[in-house]
């Protein structure tokens, strides 16, 4: 998790936008701690969409806790080499 937090810039603003929860940095790192020790949160699958030094756009399909499953867009600005601001969207599948 420590070299995770390195990756995210001190401003960091995390932003979910199926729920409209918003993070700092400290609370997404704690947040992502947890959901990576719990065995049903799975990355089923990941591709890198687009990277530059602006910007990152990933697609994964997650599977969580409660059973359910999401195709999620990310995309990350970047700034100082580091992600200042991290959008999710999320969308269910069946």
């Amino acid at each position: 998790m420590d070299d995770y937090a390195k990756l995210l810039h001190e401003d960091a603003e995390i932003i979910f936008h199926k729920s409209g929860n918003q993070f700092t940095k400290t609370e997404w790192v704690s947040m992502a701690a947890g959901m990576m020790t719990n065995p049903k949160f799975v990355n089923d699958a990941s591709r890198c969409v687009y990277e530059n030094d602006e910007i990152l756009v990933s697609h994964d399909f997650m599977s969580y806790p409660d059973d359910t499953k999401e195709a999620v867009m990310l995309v990350c600005m970047i700034k100082d080499g580091k992600i200042i601001r991290m959008e999710t969207g999320a969308t269910p599948l069946a």
